[in-house]
């Protein structure tokens, strides 16, 4: 009698303490996966990102969890073969689909992007242009991720996409609390702008300080609650490979109107010169390149380049590729009569503005008479000095140096309008963190806002102190129970 009231006394206590203080508790949010290709103008990388499903604000914060540089050259290079730019992607998507669970891969939202080398590719053949991607698109539906298009985003969109990776990457829309346990908007958020140096193309974004007129290039979008506005423009045929190919036509056409037989490229003192034999007719492939020169020969003959080490002849000729003229003293305007308002704040400068720049070892806040010095010096050394002292640097890229490096110069003070002061203020740099900055991780924020969120999941939990308890008077009803029917 005296086992069986034990026993019922236990029972009661388990079950009190089994329905005392119940909770409604959240399970912990799943992650949801994401993947972009980037096909640039001269090579093609795919990122895959994860956020929390239940997202901060409507957009998702976002990490990225693997990149992956595609073999062989930039998609638009496949006109003539389509079919082959959907099976150079096959290798990095077979790595994506071994970085997300398998579980998860069908949801998984697939994008791909391309930029100024497909958007040219349009111009000449939109047809080709068409086929490409439809290749691509092919390739991607036989993987099981949700594919979600291939298609050519504007100059504007690729700004953008880049100034949101930066802001994002540099906590400046927000960042998380440690002392409240939740994301929360900075007060005094620094809002950088960003610049970004392609093969075809080239892009500025930023936020002008003060109230703006005749303001046509912007670009307004919400994240994690706040709306922005920023001014955005994309200069085709600006990028340094299409750059090259204008100088060289330049160069060409100027030593026609001469009658020299021979040019400057970019530049090198030697006794055995640097030179480059080129293709009349290669102009025509690119429509930056195509247009009739009269003071160009008609035909198809080759043409060879020598450089001479002559940095300020360099800086001259490349000045020549933008019409500045037309912009008068406007401050307000970069060239070709492009409006443009002020400069203001601090700038990101990525992509080929850091690798030319990284090269000359110029990505440390040199000042602005630093970096003309060595631009000059590294212009004027013999191509015997570069050669041996490179060895490593691929040949294709060595000497392109010192034109890349005039060229961006050029595009920052005269186009851009950066000074000796506001020259300060330009980090060069491709990485913020562990994370590539870039267009993708912009993309694939704004594309959280479309992606809906979920519910989080709700359950009936116990602090873990009574849950404890109740489970041991549980255990203690089942043991004198058993020890009860022995008995």
């Amino acid at each position: 009698t005296a086992l069986l009231g034990v026993l019922v006394t236990l029972s009661i206590v388990a079950l009190v303490l089994s329905l005392v203080k119940i909770e409604d508790v959240t399970l912990p949010p799943t992650v949801k996966y994401g993947m972009v290709f980037d096909a640039g103008s001269s090579h093609t990388s795919l990122f895959v990102y994860e956020w929390d499903s239940d997202k901060e604000n409507d957009t998702g914060v976002v990490s990225q969890t693997l990149s992956c540089e595609v073999q062989g050259p930039g998609i638009s290079s496949y006109a003539n073969d389509p079919p082959k730019a959907g099976d150079s992607l096959r290798e990095c998507l077979d790595k994506a689909l071994k970085a997300v669970p398998a579980a998860k891969q069908r949801d998984v939202p697939a994008y791909l992007g391309a930029t100024a080398g497909m958007r040219l590719l349009r111009v000449q053949n939109s047809s080709a242009a068409d086929q490409v991607l439809a290749e691509i698109a092919k390739t991607i539906r036989e993987y099981p991720v949700a594919f979600r298009g291939a298609r050519i985003i504007t100059g504007e969109e690729e700004g953008t996409y880049g100034w949101i990776t930066i802001n994002y990457l540099l906590e400046s829309f927000t960042k998380y609390s440690p002392k409240a346990h939740t994301w929360v908007h900075p007060e005094a958020a620094n809002i950088l702008g960003a610049l970004d140096l392609g093969g075809a193309s080239t892009q500025i974004s930023f936020i002008p300080k003060g109230s703006v007129i005749n303001w046509n290039e912007t670009s307004r979008f919400m994240l994690y609650g706040y709306s922005y506005n920023i001014y955005t423009h994309s200069y085709l045929c600006y990028g340094q490979n299409e750059m090259l190919k204008r100088l060289a036509k330049e160069l060409i056409a100027v030593r026609g109107e001469l009658g020299g037989k021979q040019t400057l490229l970019s530049g090198y003192q030697a006794q055995a010169y640097y030179n480059e034999t080129i293709s009349l007719s290669s102009f025509h492939t690119s429509p930056c390149t195509n247009k009739t020169d009269p003071r160009l020969s008609l035909g198809d003959r080759n043409v060879t380049l020598e450089g001479r080490g002559n940095a300020s002849g360099c800086l001259v000729a490349i000045k020549k590729l933008f019409n500045f003229s037309v912009c008068g003293q406007s401050q307000d305007c970069t060239f070709d009569g492009i409006y443009q308002p002020p400069v203001s704040g601090q700038f990101f400068a990525f992509s080929a503005f850091y690798y030319n720049f990284k090269f000359l070892n110029l990505t440390e806040g040199q000042s602005l008479a630093t970096v003309k010095e060595t631009i000059e010096h590294f212009c004027a050394r013999s191509w015997e000095d570069l050669s041996s002292s490179y060895p490593e640097e691929k040949p294709e890229r060595l000497p392109k140096y010192c034109a890349n490096a005039n060229y961006i110069l050029t595009l920052l003070l005269d186009a851009y309008k950066f000074n000796e002061t506001s020259w300060n203020n330009i980090f060069f740099q491709m990485k913020a963190g562990s994370t590539d900055v870039g267009w993708t991780l912009g993309y694939m924020l704004n594309l959280t806002n479309m992606i809906p969120a979920e519910a989080p999941v709700w359950v009936k939990g116990h602090t873990p102190s009574l849950w404890a308890a109740a489970i041991t008077f549980i255990a203690l009803t089942l043991t004198l129970g058993l020890v009860a029917l022995l008995v």
